[in-house]
């Protein structure tokens, strides 16, 4: 049967559950620098996630959802504000998005929601993200060990006010360097299945064995979470999306626009109204989730005020799609020298273009030179080393720091992207459409390329006060 035709037997089976005067809950928890695919749902043979599994098999599963700029701070500005990073102020890391915007506090308190958010936060200015603190949860991502979480003020929230519906976001911080919590034992370094773009040296083994660790550890609350929407009576009236965020803090995934930087795993329950056990390969980008929230709180989207568009005819059933590309930026600057990188896909093919091609690419979270107590500071220097005698080693050294003009990758048979085919006879057609689409995005966006990827322009977008390109109005 047909997978469009299953979603809607399914939601005709399961409609009913909410009354359509009732505006849901919404529970938003993402993960912190998780690569989509090391999870078992996305194909990952490493990790274990008994919760997240479980969620999976009660929601629809998109297997094409994007953010636009794989760092912390610029895709979660995106997430919350509805607009890409050059239109929310937001293109560097560390630094802030544009004073007048508006953001999911605003348009949810429209609505008459209770909009809070627990762990990190990581997006400025406060008056353009006015949520209310929700305790409970570190909001330092890098603290070693990370603190010990307590549900209990999730819990006063939610239960706060039965007459009013809440949003809360729960960002935790896993599994963020310094991969420190969860048991590591679990996952001997020699069992691991590394994945190509990850070189095999013994300090990177032993690496992905605290990452992995910290991932279970990251579905453990999960797993608590869900269970406090069960034990409060809201698992049935509860929107709940789980995303992943950018890729991992290993080269090649977070801080670029390959797909295991920009991919992300998004998980979307709403008993009632989305079908559970189903798959979706509708586009989706972070910049569509605040507009479906808006519609599926029963709130009129003005598409003028977003880069993204609702996709709640999707978590519906009604379709399977949704947009026909997905963008993405990379401002390198302050995480190393300046590498701007602008990006966009079909769902299939990926076209990448390098700004500044003739540079070295260096992150220095990545490659910094300064020995660290913890090891995931360290395995960089043991590619270097292994690169002088093993070819594999030195390729992905290579690909990692040396960067064409152009690169083509087709995602969908080669979803880590080694095979550049930018350049090929065979697929000039794809390339032409997509740098000719990129080039008009960029356009509507007002990105001035190199411009932006300064020094002098990041310490203006930390004033909250640089505006390269054009409003949500114009």
């Amino acid at each position: 049967m047909p997978r469009l035709l299953t979603a809607l037997c399914c939601l005709i089976l399961t409609a009913g559950s909410l009354s359509a005067d009732e505006p849901s809950n919404i529970l938003v928890i993402l993960a912190d620098d998780c690569t989509y695919n090391d999870l078992p749902v996305y194909g990952g043979s490493n990790a274990h996630t008994p919760h997240i599994d479980q969620l999976a098999k009660e929601s629809l599963v998109f297997d094409q959802a994007y953010l636009a700029e794989a760092m912390c701070q610029p895709c979660r500005a995106e997430l919350y504000s509805g607009l890409y990073p050059m239109r929310n102020g937001c293109a560097w890391n560390h630094s802030a998005s544009l004073n007048d915007i508006q953001s999911m506090p605003d348009y949810l308190g429209e609505l008459g929601y209770r909009v809070g958010i627990a762990g990190k936060v990581h997006v400025k200015p406060e008056s353009a993200f006015p949520f209310e603190t929700v305790g409970g949860y570190d909001g330092n991502c890098v603290r070693d060990p990370t603190q010990a979480h307590d549900i209990s003020e999730a819990k006063e929230f939610v239960t706060r006010k039965d007459d009013e519906p809440f949003c809360l976001v729960v960002a935790l911080v896993e599994p963020h360097v310094p991969w420190v919590m969860g048991d590591a034992s679990a996952y001997p370094p020699a069992d691991i299945k590394l994945p190509p773009n990850i070189a095999n040296t013994k300090l990177t083994r032993d690496g992905f064995s605290r990452y992995l660790a910290e991932i279970t550890y990251m579905d453990g609350q999960v797993g608590e979470l869900l269970d406090l929407l069960k034990s409060t009576g809201h698992d049935e009236d509860t929107l709940v999306m789980f995303s992943s965020e950018q890729g991992s803090q290993f080269p090649g995934n977070k801080w670029t626009n390959w797909n295991t930087g920009v991919h992300t795993a998004l998980i979307a329950r709403w008993p009632g109204v989305v079908a559970a056990g189903q798959r979706t390969d509708a586009l989706v980008q972070y910049a569509d989730v605040l507009p479906t929230l808006i519609d599926a709180a029963g709130g009129e989207v003005n598409d003028a005020k977003f880069d993204g568009s609702s996709f709640l005819s999707v978590l519906r059933g009604e379709t399977d799609q949704h947009r026909d590309y997905v963008y993405g930026v990379h401002n390198n600057v302050p995480e190393g020298p300046p590498y701007p990188i602008r990006s966009i896909s079909n769902g299939e093919y990926r076209y990448i273009r390098n700004l500044s091609p003739d540079n070295l690419y260096i992150e220095k979270h990545v490659m910094g030179s300064k020995p660290s107590s913890h090891v995931a500071r360290n395995y960089w220097r043991t590619w270097v080393w292994d690169s002088t005698s093993k070819p594999k080693v030195y390729n992905l050294v290579e690909r990692y720091q040396r960067r064409p003009a152009e690169e083509l990758y087709h995602t969908a048979s080669d979803p880590f992207e080694m095979q550049n085919l930018a350049g090929s006879d065979s697929t000039a057609e794809i390339q032409q459409e997509l740098s000719e689409e990129l080039d008009r995005w960029l356009q509507s966006q007002g990105d001035p390329g190199v411009e932006q990827d300064t020094w002098a322009s990041l310490r203006a977008a930390q004033k909250g006060n640089h505006r390269f390109g054009v409003t949500a109005q114009d």
